[in-house]
């Protein structure tokens, strides 16, 4: 058994009593769980989320009701969504990205939330800071700006031919500027040109793709922004046989994309469990701290790279957490 499994295993002894205890009390816990993606065959961060709250006592069916709604990319249904969590009377919501929490801060001030991912916060204005978060949210941050020129490094690495790459954001996401000019820095210092492709809304892909077929980038960088729409990128990229790297494994896993580099998603979502529990317990978000991810991801999609006719190198392949075959 590796030290980090060791940690977290002991962790979850420690606090199982603390569980035990909620349990017990005879409470049946409501808990909202929101998210943009789909819920279709449960993604693993759902899972993880699920599998964090058994290990500490929490059983949906017998102390804890789980009210899941889910936007399926449909991100203005959002803040209807998190009207319906609160109409429910949840006792705390879970909200799978920064958008959705902040979706859900808009229209409640008084129910806890919790966010299993937020790129930058304070940025947008969930919380007063990472230290003291105020208000009614807490949770966890993703560090995906501070993560891009990590993500560019990685992405030069598997393609060392790369002299112009596109760089996909969405200009309403705060987050996107300061990551934008990280990328543009890194780029600067690799050598190669960043030319900057907008997407503002569904509308707007044909000039996506008009962009990118004047431009003639040798690979395609995407910037974290949820509202994407990941599998028309996929599909045109493969189409395109252009290269993509994503802050986000599932683009990788799920719509073919061919790498990705971030914080490992899965485990923030077991961690935001953690955050339920001690709300539920009676800790007050405000004087929650927000917290960095410790776990991070290199994802490969080799399937993709062969459609491309693609060589990663071997010792990239090693370094992977995850190849998918």
């Amino acid at each position: 058994m590796n030290r980090r499994a060791f940690v977290t295993g002991l962790g979850a002894v420690l606090v199982a009593p603390l569980g035990a205890e909620a349990q017990q009390a005879g409470k049946v816990w409501r808990i909202g769980y929101l998210t943009p993606f789909s819920l279709r065959n449960a993604p693993p961060a759902v899972n993880a989320f699920n599998e964090g709250l058994r290990d500490l006592g929490y059983i949906e069916g017998r102390n804890v009701v789980i009210e899941r709604r889910s936007a399926e990319l449909r991100h203005d249904d959002l803040p209807k969504l998190a009207a319906e969590l609160v109409a429910a009377k949840v006792d705390i919501i879970v909200a799978a990205t920064g958008m959705t929490a902040l979706a859900v801060k808009r229209v409640t001030s008084t129910v806890p939330v919790v966010m299993a991912g937020s790129a930058d916060a304070a940025a947008q204005g969930i919380v007063d800071s990472l230290q003291r978060p105020g208000g009614n949210v807490t949770g966890l941050t993703t560090l995906t700006a501070e993560l891009a020129p990590k993500r560019l490094e990685i992405f030069r690495e598997a393609l060392p031919g790369l002299k112009t790459v596109a760089a996909l954001w969405c200009p309403e996401f705060p987050i996107n500027h300061t990551e934008l000019e990280r990328v543009r820095a890194a780029a600067q210092a690799f050598r190669f040109s960043i030319v900057s492709v907008e997407y503002r809304t569904p509308a707007s892909w044909d000039a996506v793709v008009d962009s990118l077929q004047r431009t003639a980038p040798d690979a395609l960088f995407i910037l974290d922004c949820t509202t994407l729409p990941f599998d028309r990128i996929a599909q045109y990229a493969l189409r395109s046989r252009l290269p993509t790297m994503s802050p986000y494994s599932g683009v990788v896993s799920h719509f073919g994309g061919l790498m990705s580099y971030g914080a490992n998603v899965a485990a923030m979502s077991r961690r935001a469990a953690i955050f339920v529990d001690k709300i539920l317990r009676g800790a007050k978000p405000a004087d929650l701290p927000v917290e960095q991810p410790t776990t991070f991801e290199l994802v490969i999609n080799m399937k993709t790279a062969k459609a491309l006719g693609l060589t990663i190198p071997p010792s990239l392949l090693l370094r992977a957490d995850q190849v998918i075959e």
